[in-house]
């Protein structure tokens, strides 16, 4: 396997954007509601890390991702397929990710879907639920929190970016 994503930027990426990842997973757990700050800090990343290690190019070409999803997410919030959180946490990840890599990673996101969802299902039936009994996604029996499946594959793209990127 081999992704089209450098291994060199995916891995000036990654350091910062996992704790991001990891807020917004957390976050949507807790609240339903994904940080407009945790969107921001995602995009200030790609903006001042991305100038850094792509080539300027690549890099005005990436934009072009952020304002297309941004423009699809807002339609598909508009017609109640995706909370507001989930399409700008989309838009703001997608200048990270290579056209070329689209592909994979929707294969990636569909199996860290069905895993975040099956995790989160368990736990909300399992003891595991006491330790943070306030958590909003517990309530919730129709809605899952995206972030908890977003997060993980931006993650999950770039390390395997940093691994097995050309």
């Amino acid at each position: 396997m081999t992704l089209e994503i450098t291994a060199r930027a995916a891995l000036w990426f990654l350091p910062f954007v996992v704790p991001i990842c990891a807020w917004v997973a957390l976050s949507d757990m807790r609240s339903m509601k994904i940080p407009n700050i945790a969107v921001l800090a995602l995009l200030a990343t790609f903006v001042l890390v991305g100038l850094w290690v792509l080539p300027l190019p690549e890099y005005a070409w990436r934009f072009s991702h952020l304002a297309v999803l941004l423009v699809v997410g807002m339609l598909a919030n508009v017609i109640g397929v995706m909370g507001a959180g989930d399409a700008k946490f989309i838009a703001a990840a997608s200048p990270f990710v290579v056209l070329g890599d689209a592909a994979f990673l929707c294969l990636l996101f569909a199996a860290v879907l069905i895993a975040a969802f099956a995790t989160h299902r368990i736990a909300m039936y399992s003891p595991l639920r006491r330790i943070t009994p306030d958590w909003v996604s517990w309530q919730m029996t129709k809605k899952f929190p995206m972030g908890l499946a977003l997060g993980p594959t931006l993650a999950l793209y770039l390390g395997l970016g940093a691994a097995y990127g050309s």
